[in-house]
């Protein structure tokens, strides 16, 4: 018995020990696949920015290197002597590296980033080395070597790149639980900011994509995780019918992104009638509408719903000392700078000592000839004898050397053919010295000057390479795009107030209005509660429906006028507010919230409109005024939480409408904000003025067209504005244009057309373009002009309304001046109305306008106190208005 529980206990100790030998062995393989991964695929090194199969790729084409064209196949089997995964993610790799048109030159087709269109196979395309890659990748002398996966050869740990090639293209990378992701910037800004940082500025560099496109870098975080961008395409509109799309996000195709509009179309999101594809070697996508709806709303929808704004998560991770580090990119653009500085160094440091080897052998050989060294060879019987001999004969010059000579020199003098020795010149030896030794001067002056050095380093490469490398991305500032104001209304909203349901699946019930299916409708009901909840299909929102109708999130220009009756016997109380910052399916008390109470009049006005009401009481004892008016223009404007004032203590027995009232809120003030290019109402930007009715807003621009808008918060203006103001019918335009074709300057005065469309004020002649335009009713101006001949031409001022005399807009215009125009200023004019923006009162007071009359003043003011104090006091002891 005791054996056999001992055998058990050995099997059983055998096999727990073969358990944890096998976790061991999975534990420990798994690290080290992990960091091979890591370090060997996935993981660029921030030494020289490249992944091991692109700096094999890069190894191998250098090898290759004669000049022409080799064979995208030729180099891929070339590289495979390198990297032990395949042709395939060689080949994959070597597409990637060439689309992004730095390092490699291409012949054939490479696939278009634009379109998402593959590269032609390998056996068809060819590549060599960019001259630019030929001009700072490589260098033999300061690389270091290490054996290849097979021991047969030898590839670079890392590439001595003498520029900030990692930020230049960018990288994108999944390991073992580990990513990167870098995004490309500028060349032409990466060599600024190189310089920047070798002159001890401090730096923030942000992305340049090659498909252009706008980006808001607010929230880059330097490329840090937690970072975040947002692009966008470049969408304008062609005319009131059709979008065109110019450019496109980083990351998308136009193939990826008109299937994600024909989704949004599909889902009811945007509205299109048809998509047109033009894309050749610039992005043009025609995006046709359907009929009656808003180009500018359209584009928002585009923005909001499809890809034609994505948003990029940077994480920026490199090797740095065999492991991964996160480091933000501006310290990556310093590591890169000063690691070009010390490849600078080294290359210097290398042909310091290169000359002065040149020049020892120089001096050696000048020596052995004019002392004829070598006529005494004959008498000795091997090299050793001649190299005592020489050594002898050098010993008296050896103090004049910068370092010990031996046998290796020696044996250099010996293989001098005998021809050379005899036709040997002093003279051309002696300035070949002369120019080595001009040479090491020039050497040592850049070594004791580095910094400088490297300076003129970049600024040479920027001035070699930078023609087409200018920024495409434009840097812009994003507004936030509400998804329920743009979305497109694609369903019907239906209401069944006997059974207090409501949604767009109630075909067959009462139809309230358009809406869309991200919506939010708001619902108020008799007994004086209101809620806010999703539109669904169906979905249950009360009984005793007064109104509902979809919510318009933070609008405080819809006022609503209430009249109700506080609980079952309390008195009648009226108030006007406006519903903003709402939680979802709660319900709101518009009451005091005293039971049975009950609403009588209620009222939706878009534009803060306040009717005349007149009630009539129930009859009453002692009471002799049974009927009377009530003004809701006489009421200030709360909040929704507000009780209201007091109407009458006594019951009422109907309510009629007696008169209609105009709007209380007055014109409303508009800002133009230019780093966004939109309106707005909160202060942001440029006063434009106070907007009411079918007030316009005029825009010029640099390239000549004037344009009428609405003051839709909507709009989408144009990015060359010079001027955007209010626009008065009863102003002219003066202009001062520049003439393409017969290059001078034009003057012209005009009255502007009450138009939707765009009209063009100046000559159609390619580069032709507006100098200066004001609306001012006599403007006057300085001009400067520039030297002519050597000669100074004295300055003008000239009263623009005195030049000429207001004509058509098709008229060309006077010729200005023949000379060249240095400057033009325009002086501000003390007569113009400027719009400045009015006192604004915080909203929602209700404060009375400017046209009120002191007897509405007064009771106005009356008004308020008695608010104040009907909510401080008990319903008993409030006094009643009427």
């Amino acid at each position: 018995m005791s054996k056999i529980e001992n055998k058990n206990e050995e099997n059983s100790h055998g096999e727990l020990d073969n358990i944890t030998h096998v976790s061991g062995m999975f534990k420990n393989w798994f690290i080290d696949y992990a960091s091979y991964v890591i370090l060997e695929r996935a993981v660029p090194a921030i030494q020289d920015g490249l992944k091991p199969v692109q700096r094999r790729i890069l190894h191998s084409m250098d090898e290759l290197e004669d000049g022409r064209y080799n064979k995208v196949a030729n180099v891929i089997g070339h590289a495979m002597k390198y990297h032990p995964h395949g042709d395939a993610s060689i080949g994959d790799a070597m597409v990637q590296l060439g689309q992004k048109d730095l390092l490699i030159d291409m012949q054939g087709n490479w696939g278009n980033i634009l379109t998402g269109d593959n590269a032609a196979a390998a056996r068809y395309i060819e590549a060599r080395l960019s001259k630019f890659a030929l001009d700072v990748v490589f260098n033999p002398k300061t690389t270091n070597w290490q054996p290849s996966y097979d021991g047969r050869n030898k590839e670079p740990i890392t590439l001595p790149i003498k520029f900030p090639l990692l930020l230049a293209q960018g990288v994108e990378g999944i390991a073992v639980g580990l990513a990167t992701k870098i995004m490309p910037h500028n060349f032409i800004e990466l060599i600024d900011a190189s310089i920047d940082i070798l002159r001890g500025k401090r730096v923030n560099i942000v992305p340049d994509f090659p498909t252009a496109g706008m980006a808001d870098f607010t929230n880059y975080n330097e490329g840090l995780r937690g970072g975040k961008i947002r692009v966008r395409a470049k969408i304008k509109e062609l005319d009131k019918k059709t979008l065109v799309i110019t450019e496109i996000p980083f990351g998308t195709t136009t193939t990826s992104l008109i299937e994600s509009i024909i989704s949004a179309n599909d889902k009811e999101k945007i509205k299109v009638k048809k998509i047109e594809d033009n894309t050749a070697e610039f992005v043009e996508i025609l995006v046709h509408l359907a009929p009656g709806i808003s180009p500018d709303i359209t584009i928002d929808g585009l923005y909001a719903f499809t890809a034609c704004e994505v948003s990029i998560s940077p994480n920026s991770c490199v090797i740095d000392g065999d492991r991964p580090r996160f480091l933000s990119v501006n310290e990556i653009l310093k590591i890169s700078t000063h690691n070009t500085v010390d490849l600078l160094k080294k290359e210097l440091e290398i042909r310091k000592s290169e000359l002065m080897e040149s020049f020892l052998m120089s001096s050696l050989e000048k020596i052995f000839i004019r002392e004829e060294m070598y006529i005494d060879f004959k008498n000795f019987k091997d090299k050793l004898e001649v190299f005592e001999y020489l050594d002898k004969r050098f010993t008296k010059h050896k103090k004049s050397f910068f370092r010990e000579i031996g046998d290796a020199d020696y044996e250099k003098l010996t293989q001098i053919p005998m021809i050379r020795i005899t036709r040997y010149d002093s003279d051309k030896a002696d300035e070949k010295m002369r120019n080595i030794e001009e040479e090491l001067k020039v050497v040592a002056q850049h070594l004791a000057n580095l910094i400088d050095f490297a300076v003129e380093y970049f600024k040479n490469l920027k001035k070699k390479y930078a023609k087409g490398k200018e920024r495409k991305t434009e840097i812009r500032s994003f507004e936030n795009i509400v998804a329920t104001t743009v979305a497109v209304a694609n369903e019907k909203l239906y209401v069944n107030r006997e059974e207090g349901f409501a949604g767009y699946g109630l075909k067959k019930d009462e139809y309230v209005s358009d809406c869309s299916d991200i919506d939010d409708i708001i619902v108020f009901r008799e007994d004086g509660t209101v809620t806010v909840s999703k539109i669904q299909d169906k979905a249950f929102v009360g009984k005793g429906i007064l109104h509902i109708a979809v919510f318009k999130k933070n609008d405080e220009r819809t006022i609503y006028n209430l009249i109700y009756q506080d609980g079952k016997s309390g008195p009648i109380m009226m108030k006007r507010f406006f519903v903003s910052g709402v939680t979802r399916d709660k319900a709101y008390d518009l009451t005091k919230g005293s039971s049975g109470s009950n609403v009588l009049y209620l009222t939706v006005n878009p534009n803060g409109e306040a009717e005349v009401l007149t009630m009539h009481l129930k009859a009453i004892p002692k009471v002799k005024n049974l009927v009377f008016d009530v003004d809701f223009g006489k009421l200030a404007i709360k909040g929704r939480s507000s009780i209201g004032n007091i109407v009458t203590k006594y019951p009422v027995r109907k309510i009629i409408f007696k008169e209609k009232g105009g709007s209380t809120l007055g014109a409303r003030g508009f800002w133009f904000d230019d780093t966004i290019h939109r309106l707005n109402t909160e202060g942001k930007g440029q006063f434009l003025g106070d907007f009411t009715g079918d007030d316009k807003i005029l825009t010029v621009t640099q390239d000549g067209f004037y344009k009428l808008y609405n003051y839709d918060l909507t709009n989408h203006f144009d990015e060359n504005i010079i001027l955007i103001e209010k626009f008065k019918a009863d102003k002219p335009l003066s202009v001062i244009y520049f003439d393409g074709e017969k290059k001078e300057f034009y003057i012209k005065r005009f009255m502007v057309e009450l138009t939707d469309k765009k009209n063009l004020i100046i000559t159609e002649a390619e580069g032709s373009y507006i100098e200066l335009v004001s609306s001012y009713a006599e403007p006057k101006i300085d001009v400067k002009y520039a030297k002519e001949k050597g000669k100074e031409i004295e300055d003008a001022h000239y009263n623009l309304a005195e030049v000429i005399e207001v004509k058509g807009l098709k008229a060309r215009g006077n010729r200005f001046t023949t000379h060249k125009i240095k400057e033009i200023n325009l002086h501000p004019s003390p007569d113009e109305d400027i719009a400045e923006p009015e006192a604004q009162e915080p909203k929602g007071t209700g404060m009375p306008s400017k046209a009120t009359s002191e007897a509405e003043i007064d009771d106005i003011h009356l008004e308020r106190i008695r608010s104040i104090k009907a909510e401080l006091d008990d319903m008993d002891s409030q006094m009643t208005l009427f």
